[in-house]
């Protein structure tokens, strides 16, 4: 080797952590990064809608005015690091975990059945570990019926012993879905049993499995609900709910008080709203539970129409990456997963955005990444980390 080459080594330097950072197949370069400036402008936005239903609300409070700002802030920070977590861990690395995550989740609501649980706003779906946190263990079983359902789907479609799950394949998966949903029924916990159907539906749609299971599912969940409601196994404010759904003129100073309220501070809000800590509904405090299932009723009065919809449209730019994540995921395992979160995060939007409008039936769901609640922002970051993690598992090419 002569002088002159070995000059040339000894003196070139090495790539600089920067560039190692940026570099074509590194974890910054795979991240979704528009889904991430999505789900924090989500989370900002939430968090001053937040601090604007509760600063006034002093019976909530405590005389802190930023009682549910702070735990708001640390509920999305411990969310992002449970993102960062099922990133790192990834979701194939997940599959060796199903079998507890699930087992978990179910005994998460079987505590609910027990006296730790307790009944918030009517729903019993919760336990409260003291200083004012809770614990709604439901959102968790959207997860774990997720990548359940997606191991026993993918198998051996990614094995390459099946070009798409046969009909014993799809009742194991159903089978994985069927035992939380009941256990979730004697709550009884209306919206989340809502959420999960549509989640199953997703992951059915995209596994390729026969379009003759989710027609199945469909008329068997219409059934299920005309039984359901013979039955009475609803509670009173649920079957109420549906009454006032149905007629919004039957009591709007009772059960349909709620919608009713939030129809009015959306109105008024008009175009641009009336700005932020400035509605009249909300300082008045007329609308009840308006940190967490009304919070979009905060937005349309004081952002006005442009700011709501300024939010729908960050939801639809995470449901249309997310969309993307599964239609370029490499194997159907990762299909499934995001597919799976895309079901989830979509009825649920619509869910909450329509119940306040007035357009659905009031179900007590949160708006994904905006409404006030550990429990739900929490699992909504872990969707999110798997999302990413599905991400960054296909080629830079793709």
């Amino acid at each position: 080797m002569s002088a002159h080459t070995y000059s040339i080594r000894r003196f070139t330097p090495e790539r600089s952590t920067l560039g190692k950072l940026f570099a074509r197949d590194s974890v910054v370069r795979r991240m979704d990064w528009l889904l991430l400036f999505a789900v924090a402008l989500l989370c900002g936005i939430g968090t001053l809608l937040v601090y604007s239903a509760t600063r006034n609300r002093t019976n909530l409070t405590h005389g802190d005015h930023y009682y549910f700002l702070i735990r708001h802030l640390m509920n999305a920070g411990i969310g992002l690091a449970l993102a960062i977590g099922a990133m790192v861990i990834g979701h194939r690395r997940m599959r060796g975990l199903v079998p507890f995550l699930y087992a978990f989740s179910i005994l998460g609501i079987l505590a609910v059945l027990s006296p730790l649980g307790s009944t918030v706003n009517g729903a019993h779906s919760w336990i409260v570990i003291g200083g004012g946190f809770s614990i709604q263990p439901s959102e968790f079983v959207k997860v774990a019926i997720i990548l359940g359902m997606a191991m026993v789907l993918s198998a051996r479609v990614d094995a390459g012993d099946q070009k798409h799950p046969d009909h014993r394949t799809v009742l194991q998966a159903l089978g994985i879905a069927v035992l939380p949903i009941l256990i979730i029924m004697l709550m009884p916990d209306l919206g989340s049993i809502m959420v999960l159907a549509s989640i199953i539906l997703g992951v059915l749609l995209a596994s390729g499995s026969s379009k003759r299971w989710v027609v199945g599912l469909i008329f068997a969940g219409i059934a299920g609900s005309l039984l359901v409601w013979k039955l009475g196994v609803l509670s009173k404010y649920q079957v109420d709910r549906f009454a006032a759904f149905a007629n919004p003129a039957l009591d709007p100073s009772g059960v349909g008080y709620n919608t009713s309220q939030a129809r009015i501070a959306i109105g008024s809000g008009g175009l641009l709203g009336k700005g932020l800590f400035h509605g009249t509904q909300t300082t008045g405090q007329f609308v009840p539970e308006q940190q967490t299932d009304f919070v979009f009723s905060v937005a349309g009065e004081e952002l006005g129409f442009v700011g709501a919809a300024f939010i729908i449209l960050l939801v639809g730019v995470v449901l249309w990456r997310a969309c993307a994540i599964a239609r370029q995921a490499t194997d159907l395992y990762g299909t499934i997963v995001a597919a799976g979160v895309v079901a989830w995060f979509a009825f649920q939007s619509f869910e909450n955005i329509g119940m306040t409008l007035g357009i659905m039936p009031v179900a007590g769901i949160p708006l994904p990444f905006v409404s006030y609640g550990g429990s739900s922002m929490f699992a909504n970051f872990v969707a999110i980390g798997l999302l990413q993690s599905v991400k960054m598992q296909r080629p830079m090419s793709a």
